[in-house]
């Protein structure tokens, strides 16, 4: 069993930076890929990046390439997503999941475990 507890959303103008968190409980963590996803009001959740248990794979949506940097800390059971280069476009409801359907990493249907989320609102 594991938990996901997102941290560190916020209110920032366009152009700004925020790092979330997503710490989890559960020793298994460590060898699960973990994906960040977010949703905008009236949207569908979507992929925004993931990374494999020992970080030797980072995938991001091309909507937040050069801009987004996901990395993570096995021994403190926690995987980042730094934010920079923000617009308004990013608003929405950001949410870790874990445990991916092998290759799906991409799809928020094959996650098996997921965080309550995070805000993060862009606006001037």
């Amino acid at each position: 069993q594991v938990q996901l507890v997102e941290s560190g959303g916020g209110l920032v103008q366009p152009g700004g930076s925020l790092r979330l968190s997503c710490e989890a409980s559960g020793r298994t963590f460590s060898t699960y890929t973990v994906g960040w996803f977010r949703q905008a009001p009236g949207k569908e959740r979507e992929f925004v990046a993931a990374i494999s248990w020992n970080s030797g794979s980072t995938y991001y949506a091309d909507s937040v390439k050069g801009r987004f940097t996901i990395s993570r800390d096995n021994a403190k059971n926690t995987v980042y997503l730094q934010m920079n280069g923000l617009k308004p476009e990013d608003t929405g409801v950001y949410y870790c999941a874990s445990d991916p359907r092998p290759g799906s990493y991409w799809n928020p249907h094959e996650y098996y475990y997921w965080g309550q989320g995070t805000q993060v609102t862009v606006s001037s």
